[in-house]
C-alpha cells in the first residue's frame, strides 16, 4: 500500500504543524514577507506592518527561537533577517499559490452574502 508509505512519522508531522503554526500568524506573516527583502529594524518592521514596537519584538523573538530569523546588533539597534531558506521558498510558494487561485473563504464572506446571491 503506497499511500501509507508516504506518511511521515508522528514527529515529523508535528514539527511540520510547528511550521506551519509559526506561517499561520497573520502578524507574524507580516513581519516574514517584510523580511524577504532584507535586514529590517523592529521600528522599521512596525511601520511597514502596522504592529507596535512590542509585538514585533515579541514575534520576532519566537521567530528567532525556532531559527526561522536573525538579528544582527548595530550598537542599540537590531536588524532582522529571515534566515532560513525553506521558509522563505514556502512563502515565495504561498504568495505564487494566492496569486494563481481564486480563494473564496466562506468565514469572510458578509453575513446574508450567499442569500443575496442566490
Amino acid at each position: 500500500m503506497r499511500a501509507s508509505s508516504d506518511v511521515p512519522s508522528e514527529r515529523t508531522v508535528l514539527d511540520l504543524a510547528d511550521v506551519f503554526s509559526l506561517l499561520g500568524d497573520p502578524g507574524r506573516l507580516r513581519l516574514l514577507l517584510a523580511l524577504r527583502a532584507g535586514e529590517v529594524s523592529v521600528g522599521e518592521l512596525s511601520d511597514l506592518t502596522g504592529q507596535s514596537d512590542s509585538a514585533v519584538s515579541h514575534a520576532l523573538q519566537l521567530l528567532r527561537a525556532h531559527r526561522i530569523v536573525a538579528v544582527r546588533r548595530e550598537g542599540r539597534r537590531a536588524y532582522y533577517r529571515l534566515d532560513d531558506p525553506h521558509v522563505a521558498r514556502l512563502l515565495d510558494l504561498a504568495l505564487s499559490h494566492t496569486r494563481h487561485s481564486a480563494m473564496d473563504h466562506p468565514e469572510r464572506r458578509a453575513p446574508g452574502a450567499d442569500e443575496a446571491a442566490s
